[in-house]
């Protein structure tokens, strides 16, 4: 397991579309996918000791943005050949187990982790209601051990993207996995 830290955000950097199928059967792209006041793209899996580490975070603050108008999609860009926990199969399970409230798609290609050049399991990017990037941090304080009054980062800046269209200058990186690339 490698431990990388993405970028911080690059204010205003647009979101590069998609055409994902999800566990659901349907095919998800930023047009479907964003809320009235912006979108939330998630980059996670299911084997990352990071993501399952906070699957139950995850769906309570996703589940709670969308009473602001801001909608979630996560994407799965990891090599299912080469970690099997990560096939289409447990990414339906997983979806259902945890009742996410968002889509769960598959990027099969990996161009669209590429696109948005995400470079680790979760990498968070929230954009506003014009799909101008506004956050790319943590999910919260707490890290991999949930802390009952760790500050929600995410969430919050979220909700300030909901209200005013842009995000804290001030953010901290998020933390996980290295995405399973390909061997080309």
């Amino acid at each position: 397991m490698v431990s990388l830290q993405p970028p911080l955000c690059d204010f205003g950097w647009k979101a590069p579309d998609f055409e994902l199928l999800g566990v659901d059967g349907k095919r998800y792209n930023l047009e479907n996918a964003r809320g009235k006041n912006g979108l939330l793209v998630m980059f996670i899996c299911n084997h990352c000791p990071y993501v399952q580490s906070i699957r139950d975070r995850i769906v309570r603050d996703t589940r709670e943005l969308q009473q602001y108008g801001i909608n979630t999609i996560a994407i799965m860009s990891n090599d299912p050949a080469e970690y099997a926990e990560d096939s289409f199969d447990n990414m339906r399970a997983v979806a259902q187990q945890y009742d996410f409230p968002f889509p769960y798609v598959i990027d099969d290609t990996q161009q669209i982790a590429k696109n948005y050049d995400a470079v680790c399991t979760p990498d968070f990017f929230g954009f506003n209601a014009n799909l101008e990037l506004q956050y790319r941090g943590r999910l919260d304080a707490s890290r991999k051990t949930a802390a009952p009054d760790a500050a929600r980062d995410l969430f919050n800046a979220m909700v300030q993207v909901a209200q005013t269209g842009h995000g804290p200058q001030d953010q901290i990186a998020s933390m996980g996995c290295s995405i399973k690339w390909k061997e080309v």
